[in-house]
């Protein structure tokens, strides 16, 4: 017997969402700030005990008169937090903390081998000059010699310089990074 449903009747489902909040373990989330509020929010997250980490990159700017080195964040308005379940309500209510990063609706953490790398893409300040002629534009290519050393990504750029793209996935972020072509081997 064929069960059928009664016209203008239609079929709910239970949609779940995916939630990496764990009770015993803690896990990296990335957190939203206003523009510019990333090192003042990490601040009062520690001072309430939570670790939070703000990747910050160091750059040269030129003005007329000076030259200076400012701090910057990495990522714009993202702050990570590493907690457990425990701790989510404690992070939004936060001075300067948006919310949590979804995707969809989606609570996904961060992997530790994502923060891992961009602790070493901060922590990377070598800049060389680049001969543009051996690599060609999506070659996968891996850098085999300083604080990046086995980060595989595309070479997405030739410009006088290679730039090649790390993609931070439960992030859904592109880095672009400049690196020496005698840095670098093409994958296969």
């Amino acid at each position: 017997m064929e069960h059928t449903q009664p016209t203008g009747q239609m079929a709910t489902s239970a949609i779940e969402y995916e939630n990496h909040l764990h009770d015993t373990e803690a896990r990296w989330f990335a957190v939203y700030t206003p523009f510019r509020k990333e090192k003042f929010a990490q601040r009062l997250l520690t001072k309430k005990g939570i670790e939070a980490y703000v990747p910050i990159q160091n750059l040269t700017r030129r003005y007329t008169r000076k030259v200076k080195t400012v701090e910057m964040p990495l990522i714009n308005c993202y702050v990570f937090v590493h907690i457990k379940k425990a701790d989510y309500v404690r992070v939004l209510e936060t001075e300067e903390v948006l919310g949590f990063v979804k995707i969809g609706r989606n609570l996904l953490s961060v992997k530790e081998d994502e923060i891992a790398l961009l602790k070493r893409i901060v922590g990377e300040s070598i800049i060389l000059s680049i001969e543009p002629n051996c690599y060609q534009v999506g070659d996968r290519v891996e850098i085999v010699t300083g604080n990046l050393a086995g980060v595989v990504g595309v070479l997405t750029e030739i410009k006088g310089k290679k730039t090649m793209v790390v993609e931070l996935k439960s992030l859904q972020y592109a880095i672009h990074i400049e690196v020496p072509n005698s840095n670098l081997k093409r994958v296969l």
